[in-house]
């Protein structure tokens, strides 16, 4: 299996900057997300921190030895490179009165072969479009979530629900952060989708999955994606990152063909 890989990100119709923050990392098969929150320019400061340190720390790590490792020990470096991102943040966050409060959600994926390892903290997602069906991967680390596993609102109610952003889990918000990782098998033409809830909040799933099968190049369907959430009022930042799983055998079929032209 090979990944290919694309990634964009809107500051969206009503936002005056983009404390979003997107990153991939294409050697060593790694894709982070984060949303960031707080006050003036401090989600941003959040979400580029979240982003760049785990991108940094994450690769370098897979890059020594990676390759030969367990999904379990996968699974532990992530959490401790979330944990080494989170404790910055939040000592930023507590020596600079300028960044009080900030944090950020985060969604990230680790791709080797026919596995891939999804982890979140809070309410950016990730979803797989495997054929025509898009199932969504991640659970909310939300109020709203929790009171839908509750049984007190019900998912039509939960589309219109005034506190859809309100998050019980975050980085840079508390000393320590628990990162939710669960492990995938990958399959030929799967289709990751890592996104803010930019996208999420102001486009359906079925939309989504509609706009995923019909549009063409990685490229296009994120910008497809991004104009459908600013179609919708962009009340937000919108990011997506996209992985593709291609078979190397497809790929060298392809160079095969290009080369007999």
């Amino acid at each position: 299996m090979m990944y290919e890989y694309f990634c964009l990100t809107d500051t969206g119709r009503l936002r005056e900057s983009n404390e979003d923050s997107v990153v991939f990392d294409p050697d060593n098969q790694v894709v982070v997300l984060a949303d960031g929150m707080g006050g003036y320019n401090a989600g941003e400061v959040a979400s580029v921190m979240a982003t760049t340190f785990i991108k940094t720390e994450l690769g370098r790590w897979l890059a020594e030895g990676g390759a030969q490792a367990s999904a379990r020990e996968i699974k532990r470096a992530m959490e401790i490179c979330v944990d080494n991102a989170n404790r910055s943040i939040f000592n930023a966050a507590n020596s600079n009165s300028q960044y009080e409060g900030m944090g950020t959600t985060l969604v990230m994926g680790v791709f080797q072969g026919s596995r891939a390892l999804i982890g979140h903290v809070g309410d950016s997602r990730c979803y797989r479009l495997r054929g025509n069906s898009l199932v969504q991967l991640t659970r909310d680390h939300s109020l709203l979530q929790e009171q839908i596993d509750a049984g007190l609102i019900s998912l039509e109610q939960a589309q219109y629900a005034t506190h859809k952003n309100l998050v019980t889990r975050a980085l840079g918000v508390e000393d320590t952060v628990l990162l939710e990782v669960n492990e995938y098998r990958a399959e030929e033409g799967d289709l990751y989708v890592l996104c803010s809830d930019g996208l999420s909040d102001m486009v359906t799933d079925g939309r989504i999955a509609a706009l995923l099968v019909s549009t063409g190049t990685l490229e296009e369907k994120c910008k497809a994606l991004i104009d459908a959430a600013n179609g919708n009022g962009g009340r937000d930042n919108i990011s997506v990152i996209l992985a593709f799983v291609r078979s190397l055998a497809a790929r060298r079929g392809l160079f095969a063909r290009m080369l007999r032209q």
